[in-house]
C-alpha cells in the first residue's frame, strides 16, 4: 500500500522516496549484556497500531526524521527531527539514541 510521509524539509512525499529504518527502541547501555544487545537488534514488537519508527528521505533531503505511523493503516501522524523531544505518545519506546 502507497502512503504519504510529510518531510519537515520537502512536504508531502510518496513512500517510495524514503528508506525505513525501524522501529525506534532505547538503546542498551554499554556494558550491557550480550543478550540485550541481541534483543535489540535483532527482537521486533511488529506492532499492529501506533508505532515509532526512523524513516530516511533517500531521495529528496537525505535527512532522518522520526515518524509515528499507524502500521495497519499506514496513517501518519506526528512527525519529528531525531533528537527533538518525544510526544506523550511515545511513552518509553522512543529514544533518539
Amino acid at each position: 500500500m502507497s502512503f504519504l510521509i510529510p518531510c519537515l524539509n520537502c512536504g508531502p512525499r510518496p513512500v517510495g522516496e524514503f528508506r525505513y529504518g525501524g522501529e525506534i527502541l532505547k538503546r542498551p547501555q554499554p556494558e550491557a549484556s550480550d543478550r540485550d544487545w541481541a534483543s535489540y537488534f535483532y527482537v521486533r514488537r511488529n506492532t499492529a497500531g501506533q508505532e515509532t519508527e526512523w524513516w530516511y528521505h533517500k531521495f529528496g533531503c537525505r535527512q532522518w526524521l522520526v515518524v509515528q505511523r499507524d502500521t495497519v493503516s499506514n496513517v501518519v501522524g506526528e512527525i519529528r527531527w531525531p533528537g527533538e523531544p518525544n510526544s506523550p505518545r511515545d511513552g518509553d519506546k522512543a529514544s533518539g539514541d
